[in-house]
């Protein structure tokens, strides 16, 4: 199945995983508006909305740039609505924007407790809430989610309970989605990455020592397509990781997604484990 004349409504993808997911849309001769708030470049955090749009077009989908902030309700509400008369209306909706903080309890903020909670949680459901009527008229309407496995292992919770209840948060809208839209034909998926992966939370939170223990996001870009190009009706409720989706599509070679670094020197992300011997140094938590 391909993307082509399908139209995505996605939150942030001004850079990182968000554009690469666009790009591979755009390949296709995808529609994608972008919701999101950059549009000046800045030291740490390259690319802003109106470049992404542009390589969109040049990869040979359409763009719709839509400047604003998630946690608007009037601006989420107003982006579907152009989106779908731009399009002639909605077939994927990608939450992708989100906020990262690893403080612990002690020390986080009010402030960015509810930042993340705003735009993780709040943000996704937002987002797919307001286009569920759009999302009724495709023929294969897809939700996907770029949130975690819930896993209630302590282990995860030990340092910045206050993210993991941001990212849990997203995973719930896929959970109680799938379910909910499951007699119109809409499905709900989270999608996950095994690894580190090279972004700009990455680089200025994480630790930019992990860059080279990292993959590309083009991994997530491939696993994201392949989930969204799949029949709405038979594939839902899922938590997806990267490389479980790719393997089930035949990929075998995963090098093409090394980012410096040998695959024994893959950084294990949170929330999830491996898949076979891994150094727990190399572990995100």
């Amino acid at each position: 199945m391909s993307l082509a004349g399908k139209t995505i409504i996605m939150s942030g993808g001004s850079r990182g995983i968000g554009e690469a997911i666009a790009l591979r849309a755009a390949r296709d001769g995808a529609n994608v508006a972008l919701l999101a708030k950059t549009t000046e470049p800045h030291p740490k955090l390259p690319g802003t909305i109106y470049t992404a749009a542009a390589a969109i077009e040049e990869a040979g989908g359409k763009a719709l740039p839509l400047v604003g902030d998630i946690r608007d309700d009037e601006f989420v509400i107003d982006a579907v609505a152009k989106t779908a008369e731009a399009f002639g209306g909605i077939d994927i909706v990608v939450n992708n924007a989100s906020a990262i903080d690893l403080t612990d309890t002690a020390e986080v903020s009010m402030k960015k407790y509810d930042l993340m909670n705003d735009i993780n949680t709040r943000g996704s459901f937002l987002l797919a809430k307001s286009s569920i009527e759009w999302l009724k008229q495709s023929d294969n309407a897809h939700i996907l989610t770029l949130s975690p496995p819930i896993s209630l292992d302590p282990k995860w919770f030990t340092k910045h309970t206050a993210y993991t209840i941001a990212k849990y948060g997203m995973s719930l809208v896929t959970l109680g989605l799938s379910e909910e839209l499951r007699p119109f034909g809409i499905a709900a998926n989270s999608l996950w990455p095994r690894t580190a992966i090279d972004t700009a939370a990455v680089r200025n939170v994480v630790g930019a020592g992990l860059v080279s223990h990292s993959r590309t996001p083009a991994i997530m870009a491939d696993a994201a397509y392949e989930i969204i190009t799949k029949p709405s009706r038979e594939y839902t409720g899922q938590f997806l990781i990267d490389d479980d989706v790719l393997e089930d599509a035949g990929v075998t070679d995963f090098s093409i997604y090394l980012n410096g670094g040998t695959e024994d020197e893959l950084a294990l992300d949170f929330w999830v484990e491996p898949k076979g011997p891994h150094n727990p140094e190399l572990t995100l938590h």
